[in-house]
């Protein structure tokens, strides 16, 4: 066996209460590699058709890959899946910190946790220890008070965490999994999946180093990222923390900042909820995961006459900025982080929180809603008092709080009234805080993307729209010049397909997209941690096998060609800012929609994958999931 892998695969049944372990031959590996490909894969291969994701036969998957646990920076992040109560399709969501380098310590390439449990339990995994615990006692309380709770318990100190708080034990669509307190699984109702097994916690503990095969190259690439990470991208990470936020006053000015639910192009007060402003103010700190110095985690510490925010939450990346700032028409940065903390203890995707928050922002200010719906809360853009107190309605699922708790495609089924125009999500995911007017591409990836408006699912248009090391790294992956913002054609499709497939690559080897490694370097990382004789070609397959067992699994489910698209406001203009001329063309974006099904092997009609490509990509076995999708023949 390779090294990389410690060819062991967890199974928690919490139904019966077994615990059982897989030992994988060095093949399937080789063919999956891990995190996002293991979810892949488990889900379309032990689940069957139709499943209600809230139901005991839906599986919640917790994936490394074969860098995690080394020293390598990046390479510390995990794969969190399952069937998603969002999107009713496949849900992947990567975090960085501890939990997932401990998880490999600990002995185990992967963790999958069947059936539900009668009563609330956690799980405990120390080394090759393995228990289901009680959790009685914990259900209800906050993601910092269990987790604070465990470790005493156990009587362990420095315990890793994966955690829910109410909103996940309230089986809220919207609710994530917390990593350490303050790293969230956070798309597609993951929190959910795992209140409805009863499972409060995954706490992990191990000490089995994990080691390269080329150790001293290993070891000397490593070092390399952490000595050069200013000079190659890493600046701006280090320095203003994860995500675009060190931009946002530039952002606002192309139009790429999302202002009241993406109904707005321009936001004024932009220049106080600035990463800048934070780091001038609130923020005490920035942290890494293991082995990176990159530093990318804001932490802040807040305590004034309104508000009083706990370290220990970390600090508002820049899609939290943005979601409970100005897409919610807030300026207030103090809420802000108060907000970020309060979805971190409650287990709330801040995302789709931000995007449901702002959506009946909306509803109210357009007389869809009002303050009787609301039980008095004046939800007017801009109001943050009304803003906090929603998330904890949210969470906890009272009043206003209920009808919102599934996110934006379910509230406004249950609103009526004209509501759906202003739900702005695809495939019931609510849209990362990115523009799609003016990174046309971007827009591409968030329609056809299996897991819905997901932004990390290809590079932004941004960087490859003119010379620079964005355009450098796209050569390196077949993209030859340098392609306009809301070019949709061809050579702009060609684009997306690739990044698509290089980020899923990189969600199953897992590594961070924020450590500035080329293409290369990844598959050198694979290469020197494995021993194998590894190449490009075998890492964008692995990207290609990971999207297309995503889209069988979701025509399967039921989702067709037509959950591939936009919610209509991005083909109009914004009424104000960079973006006022310039809205998406839909016949434009729907002939790039087909064009990505061909390039990826798909039927360019249906988007269905074709029998020749599951046979290429060496998952055949995957036509049986979805033989009964295709035509008749004559």
């Amino acid at each position: 066996m390779p090294q990389g892998f410690v060819r062991k695969i967890l199974r928690v049944n919490l139904s019966d209460k077994s615990i059982t372990i897989d030992e994988p031959d060095e093949g399937f590996y080789r063919k999956y590699l891990g995190g996002g490909a293991f979810v892949a894969y488990f889900l379309l291969n032990e689940t069957r058709p139709g499943i209600d994701p809230l139901s005991e036969e839906n599986k919640l998957i917790f994936a490394v890959g074969p860098v995690t646990g080394t020293p390598m920076p990046g390479g510390s992040r995990i794969c969190v899946g399952a069937k998603s109560p969002l999107t009713g399709g496949i849900a992947k969501s990567e975090l960085g910190g501890y939990v997932g380098y401990e998880l490999k310590r600990a002995g185990f390439d992967a963790l999958i946790v069947e059936g539900k449990s009668e009563t609330p339990v956690y799980i405990w995994i120390h080394n090759d220890d393995v228990q289901i615990k009680d959790a009685s006692s914990l259900w209800g309380t906050s993601v910092l008070e269990a987790h604070e709770r465990i470790e005493a318990e156990l009587e362990q100190r420095m315990v890793r965490s994966m955690v829910i708080g109410p909103a996940g034990e309230n089986l809220a669509s919207i609710s994530c999994i917390v990593g350490d307190l303050r790293n969230a699984a956070g798309r597609g109702g993951l929190g959910a999946v795992m209140g409805s097994k009863n499972l409060k916690a995954v706490a992990i503990k191990g000490n089995q180093a994990a080691k390269a095969a080329e150790q001293k190259e290993y070891i000397e690439l490593s070092k390399w990222m952490n000595n050069n990470y200013m000079d190659v991208g890493g600046k701006d990470f280090h320095e203003f923390g994860t995500g675009t936020a060190a931009m946002m006053v530039s952002g606002n000015e192309v139009g790429n900042l999302p202002v009241r639910n993406w109904g707005d192009g321009y936001f004024e007060n932009v220049d106080k909820i600035t990463a800048d402003v934070l780091k001038d103010t609130v923020r005490v700190d920035m942290e890494a995961c293991p082995a990176c110095q990159v530093r990318c985690k804001k932490v802040v510490e807040l305590e004034n006459a309104s508000f009083k925010v706990d370290r220990k939450a970390g600090g508002p990346e820049y899609e939290t900025l943005a979601a409970f700032g100005s897409f919610c028409g807030i300026d207030d940065l103090d809420a802000i982080c108060k907000a970020n903390e309060l979805c971190n203890f409650l287990s709330l995707d801040t995302i789709s929180a931000g995007g449901t928050v702002a959506f009946a922002m909306e509803c109210f200010e357009k007389g869809i809603i009002n303050i009787e719906d609301t039980d008095g809360l004046d939800l007017s853009f801009g109001n943050a008092d009304s803003m906090l107190k929603l998330l904890e309605l949210i969470a906890k699922r009272e009043g206003i709080g209920d009808v919102l708790a599934d996110g934006t495609r379910k509230a406004a089924e249950r609103i009526g009234n004209g509501a759906e125009e202003f739900a702005m999500h695809v495939k019931g995911l609510e849209l990362g805080m990115h523009e799609p007017r003016l990174k046309q591409g971007l827009g591409l990836s968030y329609a056809v993307n299996a897991i819905g408006g997901d932004h990390m699912a290809t590079v932004h248009d941004t960087l490859y729209s003119q010379e620079g090391p964005g355009m450098d790294r796209a050569r390196g992956l077949g993209v030859p010049d340098p392609l306009k913002l809301d070019d949709l054609g061809p050579g702009k499709v060609n684009a997306i397909v690739r990044h698509h497939l290089w980020r899923m690559f990189g969600d199953s080897a897992i590594l961070c997209h924020f450590v500035p490694w080329t293409f290369d370097q990844q598959v050198q990382i694979i290469r020197l941690v494995t021993g194998w004789d590894f190449s490009g070609t075998e890492a964008m397959l692995i990207g290609e096998r990971v999207a297309t067992m995503s889209r069988a699994y979701n025509m399967r489910e039921g989702l067709t060609a037509a959950d591939d698209t936009l919610p209509k406001r991005f083909f109009s203009p914004t009424p104000r800012g960079g973006l006022k001329s310039t809205p998406i063309d839909p016949e434009a974006f729907d002939a790039a929609i087909h064009t990505f099904y061909g390039m990826m092997g798909w039927d360019s009609e249906t988007g269905l994958p074709s029998n020749d490509k599951l046979a290429e990509l060496g998952i055949d076995w995957a036509e049986e999931a979805i033989s009964s999708l295709r035509p008749t023949p004559a």
